[in-house]
């Protein structure tokens, strides 16, 4: 499914709000946000009331918080579209939301608004395609739903799919240790085989497979 309206082209290039944060949000991740400056909490009420997305892009350079005389952070290229699927208002000037990854999009271009959030161009990149674990990757989805126990429920997605490679993958890129330069680097393959080869030779030198 493509984040955008109905009757809306999927290929088509689009204009979105970018959220520069110091982490990596996949498809099908879980991602809670505590919002509090005035530019990203216009961006997540507008967001909820017309059900669009928002982009959330790694921070490559800079800060996530704008000081004063700062310059705006810079930013992967390619990120995924979020999407609120929870809120809370706990106190006067903080909103708190949680998100839900949707596709991947690469930014072809963006300008920065008065207000100090970024808009970009992006162009949706298609979801991989659904292929069963083999039975040398079945290790990988074991040690996985060994780690969602331990998790917050609140941190790991109510919907799992612990047969699927491009799931399973993901959901490891997030919540292992990654730097992220690596995290980001998992969520820029388009291949789920490749992602999975890189993070079992990753556990296997951990000593955890």
């Amino acid at each position: 499914m493509w984040p955008f309206a109905k009757g809306e082209s999927a290929r088509e290039l689009r204009t979105l709000p970018l959220f520069p944060l110091s982490t990596v949000l996949f498809p099908g991740g879980v991602l809670p946000l505590r919002i509090f400056e005035q530019r990203y909490i216009e961006m997540a009420k507008r967001s909820l009331q017309s059900g669009t997305p928002f982009g959330v892009c790694l921070i490559t350079h800079g800060e996530e918080v704008a000081r004063a005389g700062s310059e705006p952070p810079t930013f992967a290229l390619i990120g995924t579209f979020a999407r609120i699927v929870d809120f809370d208002l706990p106190q006067t000037g903080i909103l708190e939301v949680v998100t839900r990854g949707d596709t991947r999009f690469q930014v072809v271009s963006h300008r920065l608004e008065p207000s100090g959030l970024v808009l970009g161009e992006a162009t949706p990149m298609a979801a991989e395609p659904r292929r069963t674990l083999t039975e040398a990757q079945r290790p990988l989805a074991n040690f996985l739903e060994l780690v969602a126990t331990r998790l917050p429920p609140r941190n790991f997605p109510e919907e799992r799919d612990y047969d699927d490679a491009s799931w399973v993958g993901y959901r490891l890129a997030e919540v292992l240790p990654l730097p992220l330069p690596i995290k980001q680097s998992m969520l820029e393959i388009s291949d789920a085989d490749v992602r999975l080869t890189v993070l079992q030779k990753f556990l296997a030198q951990q000593g955890l497979l």
